[in-house]
């Protein structure tokens, strides 16, 4: 019973400011850019979930020294090419999709076939949509089911640039190409559909040689080979979507607010913020400012008694990707029927997302239509839910549908059993620490 959540009571009336972890995103980022350095690069609020801890054991797997400290964590590269290669190398990503995907890239020019595998939940997920790209620039995969994890990398030693298409508004795929044209001569051109550009921030920051021309729909990227890159030192932000949770927490609770600090609001990520705004929510930001192309803020909520129902734009839909199981739950607490279309990339995640978004609303009680790529939810305000019991289980260790079904549980009321709470060690193992701190 150790790892089941139980509630029964609905959160009551909050005035909070709170911290949150820091952004998963580019903690992975700051480990795998500074394990490439000429040096020594230090972050502060590094994030100490699995998948980040999984990137650190595996640049360690490559002869890169780490110093993890309770405040801080030292990283000292060998520099972009400095990457020892060994036989028999076996890297397990467990379960972070961004850390198999973007490995690849880097490790594009490795003299011994690498192995890759992670958990049951990874190694259901399409790795072709990467080892499409990166077989261009000369890199051989064999995968199992010509898709999925395990997979076997030989390298090779000259990459030659590609021109890539990125139509699935992929920042994985994106990024791993990003990471493999920096070791390849000549200029590889990708157009991509938008999704989030943490990366191409990360590669300006470090003065690397890479372009970005910004359209209606798609981003063009230029890269060109480097031959070094300088030491990172990072405050890294807090993580919006683990700020997520409290945001729709407070909106679904009554006379409530809540000021979330020193929060990531990169534009390619606040798509929820924009959607939940249009449905009537009152989320500002302030005292907004730029640290190293990122921009920041502290996000300030209040409790919305008016709700109302959208039909969701699918430009929208990548900057909230991580996020639609919440936004969800805002469409079944509002006046009217939303809509929610092209979803389909929800169900290459952790879990089926789309379809556990239905499951849970269904389990309430709420009316959904389903198709592969889309969702209907009749909202009803006034739904009670009483003593109604409800069990959440078998979801394949997502961490976003535990931390959801907890946030509904505090918002909607019934009693409620929810597993896999150890799920939250992917991304936000403070995230019940922080639930405690708000109902104090």
């Amino acid at each position: 019973m150790k790892q089941i959540f139980f509630n029964k009571e609905k959160i009551n009336t909050f005035h909070k400011t709170i911290h949150v972890t820091g952004d998963k995103s580019l903690s992975v980022r700051w480990v795998l850019f500074s394990s490439l350095a000429n040096g020594k690069s230090k972050a502060y609020n590094l994030l100490r979930s699995e998948d980040v801890l999984a990137v650190i054991k595996t640049i360690k797997k490559f002869g890169i020294k780490v110093n993890l400290k309770k405040d801080y964590c030292e990283i000292i590269g060998n520099g972009l090419f400095g990457y020892k290669y060994k036989k028999n190398i076996v890297i397990n990503a467990e379960n972070s999709g961004t850390l198999g995907r973007l490995i690849l890239g880097i490790l594009i020019d490795t003299k011994y076939p690498i192995k890759l595998i992670g958990d049951n939940s990874l190694s259901k997920r399409d790795f072709k949509r990467v080892t499409d790209p990166l077989s261009q620039f000369g890199g051989i995969y064999k995968l199992k089911n010509k898709k999925n994890l395990p997979l076997i990398l030989t390298g090779t030693k000259n990459p030659k640039p590609i021109n890539y298409f990125e139509k699935k508004g992929s920042a994985q795929c994106k990024s791993s190409v990003i990471f493999a044209a920096l070791k390849t001569k000549g200029t590889t051109t990708i157009k991509a559909k938008k999704s989030r550009n943490h990366t191409e921030l990360l590669c300006k920051h470090l003065k690397l040689p890479i372009t970005v021309t910004r359209k209606k729909n798609t981003d063009l990227i230029k890269i060109k080979k480097t031959t070094s890159i300088k030491p990172l030192n990072y405050k890294i932000p807090s993580d919006i979507s683990s700020a997520s949770f409290f945001i729709v927490l407070t909106l679904l609770s009554v006379n409530s607010s809540i000021t979330i600090k020193n929060v990531n609001i990169n534009p390619t990520r606040i798509g929820m913020i924009i959607i939940l705004n249009k449905m009537g929510a009152k989320i500002v930001f302030k005292n907004k400012r730029k640290y190293k192309g990122e921009d920041i803020a502290d996000i300030f909520v209040k409790s919305s008694k008016k709700l109302k129902s959208i039909n969701c734009p699918s430009k929208l839909n990548s900057g909230a990707i991580d996020e639609f199981l919440l936004i969800f739950l805002v469409a079944a607490k509002s006046k009217g029927i939303s809509y929610f279309k092209n979803l389909g990339e929800l169900n290459q995640k952790e879990s089926p997302r789309l379809k556990w978004g239905a499951k849970i609303l269904n389990k309430m009680g709420f009316k959904t239509e389903l198709t592969d790529e889309t969702i209907k939810i009749h909202g009803n305000p006034d739904l009670d839910l009483n003593n109604k019991k409800i069990l959440i289980k078998k979801f394949l260790k997502d961490h976003r549908v535990f931390m959801t079904s907890v946030i509904a549980s505090m918002t909607f009321g019934g009693e409620w059993q929810i597993h896999d709470k150890d799920s939250i060690n992917t991304s936000f193992p403070e995230f019940l620490d922080v639930i405690r701190n708000i109902k104090k």
